[in-house]
């Protein structure tokens, strides 16, 4: 009897280190299209309907608003991302953190079947490089004969 309690418990606490962890995501969602949008001459009311309400918006300094984004993915990954937005008045001045398109992603949130599809996507592409054989068809150029 004791060594069937032992054996149950062996086997449940081995199953302890088997932990899912949920990505975190605080702050603001930055997208890079969203940022594209962005332009210089654009009201409080624009920016505020495009990229939504600032994390950090001071009521001493209203010309002000900055968006912070984290991000930490289930394998550890951590990104953040600080933008801030400069107004002159009612009309947005100038912008830093904002980079060209493509230079790089912003904070992206893949959910767990994406993740899955890559990597079978990439193992599949992976087999098939290194298995790559001819295919047996010999193709000639027009005019010349084999």
């Amino acid at each position: 009897m004791r060594f069937l309690f032992l054996a149950v418990a062996a086997l449940a606490l081995s199953a302890c280190s088997i932990i899912y962890k949920l990505p975190t995501r605080q702050g603001n969602v930055i997208e890079q299209k969203q940022l594209d949008q962005l332009k210089i001459g654009m009201t409080h009311d624009q920016v505020h309907y495009l990229m939504g309400t600032p994390v950090a918006a001071s009521a001493f300094r209203p010309n002000r608003w900055d968006y912070v984004g984290y991000y930490k993915s289930p394998r550890g990954e951590i990104t953040e991302r600080v933008v801030s937005l400069y107004f002159d008045g009612d009309v947005l001045a100038r912008m830093e953190g904002i980079e060209a398109s493509g230079a790089s992603k912003a904070i992206d949130n893949p959910d767990v079947q994406t993740i899955l599809k890559e990597e079978k996507k990439d193992a599949r592409d992976a087999s098939r490089a290194a298995s790559e054989r001819p295919s047996g068809v010999v193709i000639t150029p027009p005019g010349s004969q084999p």
